[in-house]
């Protein structure tokens, strides 16, 4: 099945990248395929957190629904499920120097007869894996306004 893995150097504190990576709704910010995510819970971000993403990948939109599978000091684990696909996003923040590199693996099972068109989709992700690539770093450095985290911090 699919597999992209990404290096991304990023000019923030480690803590302050897990932790926005750790609100999956911020993938609107960063995913450019991410067309909408929505909390489907409340309180505290934590193990077990949901949320509803709605991504439009090779022109059809299709939803999944993610909760929050592991949270480290240094990684977390998302996993999104629908009908046609699993998605295990895996993502670990380390410090370098005085950056943070994010590992951002993203494995995708496909269930059922979508199965067959694993080696076909490999190209598109990789391209949307090129584009997160690019976005992430920008969208750390505009900062998280609704936390009223400054920019260039």
């Amino acid at each position: 099945m699919p597999t992209v893995e990404r290096r991304i150097t990023v000019h923030r504190r480690p803590a302050d990248v897990l932790d926005y990576l750790a609100d999956f709704g911020h993938t609107e910010q960063w995913d450019p395929g991410t067309l909408s995510c929505t909390r489907q819970d409340d309180g505290p971000i934590a193990v077990g957190s949901r949320w509803t993403n709605v991504s439009r990948f090779r022109g059809r939109a299709t939803w999944l629904d993610y909760r929050l599978a592991r949270r480290d000091p240094d990684r977390l684990v998302f996993i999104g499920r629908n009908t046609t696909v699993t998605a295990i996003d895996d993502i670990t923040v380390l410090p370098a120097g005085g950056s943070t590199v994010v590992h951002y693996r993203a494995d995708l099972r496909l269930n059922g007869l979508a199965r067959l068109a694993g080696p076909f989709l490999r190209p598109a992700f990789e391209r949307l894996a090129d584009e997160v690539a690019l976005r992430l770093p920008q969208a750390l450095a505009a900062g998280d306004p609704a936390a009223g985290d400054p920019v260039g911090r």
